[in-house]
């Protein structure tokens, strides 16, 4: 990026994309870089997932003085994980509390995942997010709450409670339909007890992982005889993501919302999640500079985030293929490809992807837990 040439990041603010970091860990809480980022690049909030925090509990040496010190005080690897991630998670919201308030709430959150094994689990997952929620004791936090069948009571549930949820790993746009109506039913359920509607949410829609399924199946397609089924390479992430915003703005037009509205009630926006680009032909801010929409949020892994700071062209570019998206969609589907058959697919594969660095963590935790014990 030119020294003269605006930021990226922050033009992306001005266009109505609040730009998130997909990373969290004791490292750049301690050195000073997460809070540059919000200082510099108007990083407006963070989230985590239980592979970062595997990712950075077991690489980063600064979590080993703290393990050290709770040891004496933790019965199980479960509860010292949770007293460093809430550490964690307690210290960024501290930092992002400013634009919390500056923004009356709109922005500034930092999110905290319950366990993955809960992910099909509808009272396990309600317990556990009401226990992490009177914990963390901070208002800019959210609970991250898989988008799974099991998991749409629980957001309503838990909106209705006043404990702001992001619904994370959801590839389908009609899961997201079911998404919003939870959000927008706990809030008529919390409004009918008079109670204010400030709580917030967010729907967070994975993308990467779309394209990198559906490539593969058109790949194949093309080398079994249908040469055309390579044109659709590399969008059916967008035009997921497109139909997605639509039923966003249809969920908006309804005398339900419009009730909600009058009476205080934050709209819940979809969030873009897997940004990185995994295919190496795509432009590496693939996932950012084609999603650029107001009222949305875009949660990048830190060399994403560095490369739209020095790549990026922030101009308003999701409502440009919208139309195309309806056009994509009949591609896929005229050669035999169901985006909903997709999306379950990459929802189990998803919660199993957080599952193993979970457990993983799990055990090198009860190693290092157990490690005094045995000399």
């Amino acid at each position: 990026m030119n020294a003269s040439a605006p930021n990226p990041l922050l033009e992306l603010r001005k266009l109505g994309v609040s730009a998130w970091l997909d990373d969290l860990g004791r490292g750049m809480l301690e050195d000073g870089s997460l809070a540059r980022l919000i200082r510099e690049d108007g990083l407006a909030g963070v989230t985590s997932n239980p592979a970062i925090f595997a990712n950075s509990m077991t690489n980063d040496p600064r979590y080993a003085q703290p393990i050290t010190q709770l040891l004496p005080t933790v019965p199980s690897a479960m509860a010292l994980y949770e007293e460093l991630a809430l550490h964690d998670v307690r210290a960024a919201a501290d930092l992002f509390r400013p634009l919390y308030d500056g923004t009356a709430g709109g922005d500034g959150f930092v999110s905290l995942e319950v366990s993955p094994h809960l992910a099909y689990d509808a009272a396990g997952s309600l317990t556990e997010a009401r226990r992490l929620w009177e914990r963390l004791a901070v208002p800019n936090a959210f609970i991250k709450i898989p988008g799974t069948e099991a998991g749409l009571p629980v957001i309503r549930d838990l909106i209705a409670e006043g404990i702001n949820v992001n619904v994370t790993l959801l590839f389908s746009p009609e899961r997201y339909r079911a998404v919003a109506r939870a959000y927008m039913d706990g809030l008529s359920a919390r409004a009918h007890t008079g109670r204010a509607l400030g709580v917030a949410s967010v729907a967070s829609f994975f993308l990467s992982r779309i394209d990198t399924l559906v490539d593969k199946l058109l790949d194949g397609l093309a080398a079994g005889g249908q040469p055309a089924a390579r044109m659709l390479r590399g969008k059916a992430a967008v035009a997921s993501a497109g139909r997605a915003y639509e039923i966003f703005e249809e969920s908006l037009a309804t005398p339900q919302w419009q009730e909600l509205a009058a009476r205080g009630a934050r709209a819940q926006r979809l969030l873009w999640a897997s940004t990185s680009a995994k295919d190496p032909s795509f432009s590496p801010v693939k996932y950012v500079e084609e999603l650029v929409v107001p009222d949305t949020v875009n949660t990048m892994p830190l060399e994403t985030l560095n490369t739209y700071r020095r790549l990026g062209h922030p101009e308003l570019t999701l409502e440009h293929h919208l139309a195309e998206s309806s056009d994509v969609r009949e591609g896929l589907e005229r050669l035999g490809i169901d985006l909903e058959a997709v999306a379950l697919q990459l929802e189990r594969e998803g919660v199993a992807k957080f599952i193993e660095p979970f457990d993983r963590l799990q055990k090198w935790l009860e190693d290092r837990r157990r490690g005094p014990k045995a000399s």
